[in-house]
């Protein structure tokens, strides 16, 4: 028999881990189609289906699972014995972070770090999926969740708050509403936690919703749009209310039930440059602590001011 092929094999593990072809090309630095002619070519090898195609991606088949159970081992293994042997650039960073956290709140700070350090190389990649660190790609993450992710460690950078949020066109022609009047307009998102705000504050939920969107970043486009309000989460929403596209309706605000979090595997407490981004991390994240959210409040309310008196 004809040695096993180690490359197939390898970037097998690879989309089995990730059940998507895209992402998983990406890891292995191959196009789709060049991936997807592999997986072929290695079922062709086995005999057999290993994969099928899913709404929500690709699944194993009984026989892939098997052989992902049998390789993968193997593969980690052999990652395993190059890693000490593979030279670690100690100026380069990989993070991920979700999307609204990545331009909502640290891109406007990055010139900062980039400035204090230019001898740095930071690497973000900008997506809601979780990242494996066990394939060794990312060294840190920037998560917003409970605070708890098995194997990684967590310190928390800040609490989340929300509070509803309107685009000026919504309100154009309109007096703001009370307290009392909030779920007579069309609110946004019934997934979010509105109930605890009626509860919190008053007010009765309305019957129906106006829409529902996936992620916190259409969230925010459908209520620039002026589609309804939306329950904001202050860090999220501080630029879009600073460049007046947003306006915060209340001065209340309720604590949401996550924070963010940097999420790292314990070996990156080893890596120079983590080291150096975790310092810095850590003070943006005081300084934005030291910052009573009121002062988002008090710009939004001043705008809200100015164009009453010239209306």
């Amino acid at each position: 028999m004809a040695r096993a092929p180690l490359n197939a094999l390898q970037d097998f593990v690879a989309v089995a881990r990730a059940q998507n072809l895209t992402r998983a090309a990406q890891r292995q630095n191959l196009t789709v189609s060049a991936l997807s002619h592999q997986m072929r070519g290695l079922e062709e090898r086995v005999g057999c289906k290993l994969f099928v195609r899913g709404p929500r991606g690709l699944k194993l088949t009984a026989e892939g699972q098997m052989l992902l159970d049998n390789v993968a081992p193997h593969i980690e293994a052999i990652e395993q014995a190059m890693r000490p042997l593979c030279a670690r650039r100690t100026n380069v960073l990989n993070l991920s972070a979700v999307p609204s956290m990545a331009s909502s709140w640290l891109l406007p700070r990055l010139p900062r770090f980039v400035s204090r350090h230019p001898e740095m190389e930071l690497n973000l990649d900008s997506s809601i999926e979780l990242v494996d660190f066990a394939d060794g790609r990312f060294d840190a993450g920037l998560r917003y969740g409970p605070g708890q992710w098995p194997g990684l460690v967590s310190e928390p950078l800040f609490d989340e708050w929300l509070t509803p949020v309107a685009s000026p066109s919504l309100l154009k022609g309109r007096k703001p509403p009370r307290l009392d009047q909030l779920g007579e307009w069309p609110l946004l998102c019934p997934e979010d936690p509105w109930l605890d705000w009626f509860t919190a504050f008053g007010g009765k939920p309305p019957r129906r919703y106006a829409a529902s969107f996936s992620d916190s970043e259409t969230r925010q486009r459908a209520a620039v749009e002026g589609i309804g309000i939306a329950l904001g989460r202050t860090a999220m929403i501080r630029p879009l209310v600073e460049a007046g596209l947003l306006v915060v309706l209340f001065p209340q605000v309720l604590k949401a039930r996550y924070g963010h979090y940097l999420v790292y595997p314990q070996r990156s407490r080893e890596h120079a440059g983590f080291v150096t981004f975790r310092e810095w991390l850590m003070e943006e994240a005081a300084a934005f602590r030291a910052h009573p959210h009121t002062a988002l409040h008090a710009k939004s309310f001043t705008r809200n001011r100015k164009r009453r008196l010239a209306a």
